[in-house]
């Protein structure tokens, strides 16, 4: 390994000779490198410096692997960009609806009557899901933002400890989230599968934008597209976590370049697309959050919202709405 080393400063050394007296130049994206840099990197031409080492890895041999610029580039700059531009537009968007539309109210009011809209296992599925996501999407946003944002404000040692322990709960909560986006494929599947109806449903913003509002069965086409975007996006944020989990155990070094690009790109428009589906299952529509509060909601809630299911409800059991009650009843 010495012999290695010294034969890469002797190379450094050669390179830097001939360029000493250059200015520092502009690398690849605007980034200031040294003449010395700039001389190894068109010595290389895009090939990679290796050496031979004694241990059984041989990966340890690569020196140099000027691939890895383009993905230090992406790692410092581009995600935090796309990052930052997806989840603060969509905040923006969001308040913007809130102060233009206000709460969505339930047309006519509240029934005074309740119908079970998911059971127990959805109910405990989703929140899993939910608890996971927050913490991994929390987590995985501090080592994008962290240093430009906790760092100035809690210290080095505070941000080192909550970064480490971020580290810890990032990956360990990797498996539950991964086991309850498979159950929510085998759950909620069959019910979100596109249809026509979701075509109108669009046209008329999902009643949100407009007048009139779009008939609609269990899950409308805009839940349908979040439904969509949990599973197909939770399972290549999971696909690609677990490659960096579990490095090099698939792929090589590229490969293992390219899974972090698509873990943290997929992460921050997951992260964006689920605020909106918050504020609408929360502060945005009256009568939504109980949906997964307490798995009840309100009769003339589900009637606007998803009237066709409703139907359904009560024709598969030949009678009214099934748990419909007043509030309060035993």
């Amino acid at each position: 390994m010495t012999r290695i080393l010294l034969a890469a400063l002797l190379a450094l050394s050669l390179a830097g000779g001939a360029a000493r007296a250059q200015a520092p130049a502009s690398g690849p994206g605007g980034v200031t490198v040294s003449a010395e840099e700039m001389e190894l990197q068109r010595m290389l031409r895009g090939g990679r410096i290796e050496g031979r080492v004694s241990i059984p890895d041989a990966r340890a041999a690569s020196l140099v692997q000027p691939q890895g610029q383009a993905w230090r580039e992406f790692h410092n700059r581009t995600l935090a960009w796309v990052g930052g531009v997806a989840v603060l537009g969509v905040l923006a968007l969001l308040l913007a609806f809130f102060l233009a539309k206000g709460r969505i109210p339930i047309a006519g009011g509240p029934a005074g009557r309740t119908i079970t809209r998911f059971s127990l296992l959805e109910w405990a599925n989703h929140w899993m899901v939910a608890s996971c996501f927050i913490i991994l999407g929390l987590t995985g946003l501090n080592l994008t933002f962290g240093r430009h944002l906790l760092l100035p404000l809690i210290g080095p040692e505070g941000f080192t400890a909550l970064t480490i322990a971020g580290k810890y709960a990032h990956n360990y909560l990797a498996f539950p989230f991964t086991l309850g986006v498979v159950a929510m494929l085998l759950l909620w599947a069959r019910d979100n599968i596109p249809n026509a109806r979701d075509i109108d449903w669009v046209r008329l913003g999902g009643g949100f934008i407009g007048r009139g509002h779009p008939e609609a069965g269990r899950f409308n086409a805009g839940q349908k597209m979040v439904f969509w975007i949990t599973v197909l996006g939770g399972g290549l944020v999971a696909a690609s976590g677990y490659m960096l989990i579990f490095p090099f155990a698939v792929t090589d070094i590229a490969g293992m370049q390219l899974a972090h690009m698509v873990h943290g790109i997929i992460a921050v428009l997951m992260i964006a697309a689920m605020l909106a589906h918050i504020y609408i299952g929360s502060v945005g529509m009256e009568g939504a959050v109980e949906a997964m509060s307490t798995g009840e909601v309100d009769l003339n809630w589900a009637k606007e919202h998803h009237g066709l299911w409703v139907q359904e409800v009560a024709t598969a059991h030949r009678a009214p709405p099934p748990a419909a009650r007043a509030y309060g009843a035993d």
